[in-house]
């Protein structure tokens, strides 16, 4: 199993839907979280890209020299950055970090930003992108000299002439929920990744991509990314996570639901049928609440609970295949510290990583159950 956090470039908050308590980006805080991320022992953290964040690159890069452990998920947007240029910079990255890069295959579901990045493709067409991208990519880290002429993409005499730490490439991770998203899924990446869904309906959909991989002659690990409030008691769980809603009125909620209209994402369509827009019934499965996606695009649910009951929830997903998990909350930073502390011991792959943090937790202080 892998248990990753999160990177918030995009700035950090208490409260949803509001600018109290609003925490902004700076190279301080972000040292503050990635900090937490290696010494609690998550294998790594995500980083976002977009148009309101800060590149997640150059944002990694800063980070690599402060941390000895974490690896950092870096996203690759394909029909915003030349094939080429993008394996020479992971390769890069990867040899000055150690061999702790990863990377986050993403096409975009916002019109909108990507006009401002200056992609006009329909839905299916940024995939198809997607496709020859990481046909390309695969055969430019085999060192051999690469010539492709596709429906989007071309190159001739392309090669990588410094490779990475990691063989044959850092691993690849990928996230869509529509037919043609499986399909790259199945024929290229190492771990498919999927917003926290009820597990009945996630169990379907990575199924279909085994199907798919199958056919390529193929196996895909899967992975969950989920935001996570956890407690001691249930309740205070419960209370932490609908805080976070306090100060989102229905008009933030109108406003954030209206902006999402525009997106052309299945998996954001998907989010947002658990909740319709509405604060009613938002536990939409044992512990799983979709009151984020009420305000945020992207991520829109999160496993709420003691930590005996989210070790349960953990492993329902496990159960249909799931070994990634990454997880998120706000704030990140204080909030990295109760996953760790709370819940990584009820985890038997991860008890011991936390006891052998002796840089963060001492080991004669731990509480009887740890012990």
């Amino acid at each position: 199993m892998d248990l990753l956090w999160f990177i918030p470039g995009h700035g950090d908050t208490r409260y949803l839907g509001t600018q109290i308590s609003r925490r902004n980006t700076s190279a301080s805080y972000l040292e503050s979280v990635a900090r937490a991320v290696d010494s609690l022992g998550f294998t790594g953290a995500l980083l976002p890209t977009g148009a309101g964040c800060e590149d997640s690159w150059m944002v990694a890069s800063s980070l690599i020299p402060l941390t000895q452990r974490m690896k950092f998920l870096i996203a690759v947007r394909p029909g915003s950055l030349s094939v080429t240029l993008a394996a020479r910079m992971a390769a890069t990255f990867d040899r000055l970090s150690g061999g702790r890069l990863l990377l986050n295959i993403i096409t975009g579901g916002d019109p909108v930003e990507l006009a401002g990045d200056g992609t006009f493709l329909s839905h299916d067409d940024r995939y198809h992108v997607t496709d020859e991208f990481l046909t390309i990519w695969r055969q430019l880290f085999t060192g051999e000299s690469v010539d492709f002429s596709g429906d989007h993409l071309r190159i001739e005499g392309g090669k990588l002439l410094l490779p990475p730490v990691q063989r044959p490439y850092p691993p690849l991770f990928f996230g869509g929920s529509s037919p043609v998203a499986l399909e790259v899924a199945a024929k290229h990446v190492d771990v498919y990744l999927s917003l926290a869904e009820p597990p009945a309906m996630l169990k379907e959909k990575f199924d279909r991509v085994r199907e798919h991989a199958a056919r390529f002659g193929r196996t895909i690990r899967f992975g969950v990314r989920a935001h996570i409030f956890v407690r001691e008691r249930a309740e205070d769980a419960w209370k932490a996570a609908e805080n976070v809603l306090r100060y989102a009125d229905d008009k933030a909620i109108a406003a954030s639901q209206a902006h999402l209209q525009r997106f052309d994402s299945v998996g954001q369509a998907r989010m947002a049928a658990l909740h319709n827009g509405s604060r009613d019934a938002l536990e939409v499965s044992p512990n799983l609440w979709a009151g984020i996606g009420l305000i945020n695009k992207g991520v829109g649910t999160a496993l709420v609970g003691d930590p005996d009951t989210l070790a349960e929830r953990l492993q329902e997903y496990v159960d249909i295949g799931a070994d990634t998990f990454i997880l998120s909350s706000y704030p990140h930073l204080e909030e990295a510290y109760h996953v760790a502390e709370l819940l990584f011991p009820r985890i038997p792959a991860w008890r011991d990583k936390v006891r052998q943090r002796d840089d963060v937790f001492s080991p004669d202080r731990l509480p009887t159950t740890w012990q």
